[in-house]
C-alpha cells in the first residue's frame, strides 16, 4: 500500500502554521498593510506603508530603536499594529491570505515599491496613524500632519 504524499491534508491532518518571522520584509510590509489599510484606496494603504518606512528610518537616523530596526521589526514589534495581535481576528486572516486576493495583491504592489525605496512619503514623515474612528490616549493634544482616507497621521509624538 502507498501514500500518496502530493495530496491536500485532510481536515485531520495538523497544517503547519505559517511562521511570520520567516517572511521577508516586502511580504511582512504587505501583510500588516492589508490586515491595518486594506479597505482604503490606494493613497490611504500608502500612507500606512509610509508610517512604518518613517519607523525605520528613525530608528537608523537614533541607531537603535524601540520600534524595530527594520520593516520587519517595526510591524511585528508587539501591541504596535494591531492586526498582528494575537487575539485580533485580523491576525489569522495576515497567515492565511490567498495570493489571489486583490487587495492583498494591491498591498503586496505597495510594500515592494516601499521597500524599494520607490514610495514618496505623503505623511510629512509620521510615525503613528489611527482611524477617524477612535480617539487614543497619545494622541491627544497632538495636531495630525495628515488626514489621508480614514485614518489621521502624527509626528513628533514622545
Amino acid at each position: 500500500m502507498s501514500i500518496d504524499v502530493t495530496s491536500r491534508p485532510t481536515a485531520f491532518q495538523a497544517e503547519i502554521p505559517l511562521d511570520p518571522e520567516n517572511l521577508s520584509d516586502a511580504e511582512i510590509l504587505a501583510r500588516t498593510l492589508y490586515g491595518e489599510a486594506r479597505g482604503e484606496e490606494l493613497a490611504g494603504i500608502e500612507a500606512v506603508a509610509s508610517v512604518i518606512l518613517n519607523r525605520v528610518a528613525f530608528a537608523k537616523k537614533r541607531g537603535r530603536y524601540w520600534w524595530g530596526n527594520d520593516v520587519k521589526g517595526v510591524c511585528l514589534k508587539p501591541a504596535q499594529f494591531s492586526c498582528w495581535n494575537a487575539n485580533d481576528p485580523n491576525r489569522a486572516k495576515l497567515l492565511a491570505i490567498s495570493p489571489r486576493d486583490p487587495a492583498y495583491r494591491l498591498c503586496k504592489r505597495i510594500a515592494k515599491r516601499a521597500v524599494a525605496g520607490e514610495l514618496p512619503d505623503q505623511t510629512d514623515g509620521a510615525t503613528h496613524y489611527h482611524t477617524l474612528a477612535i480617539d487614543p490616549y497619545w494622541a491627544r493634544g497632538h495636531v495630525p500632519v495628515a488626514e489621508i482616507g480614514h485614518h489621521l497621521f502624527y509626528k513628533n509624538i514622545g
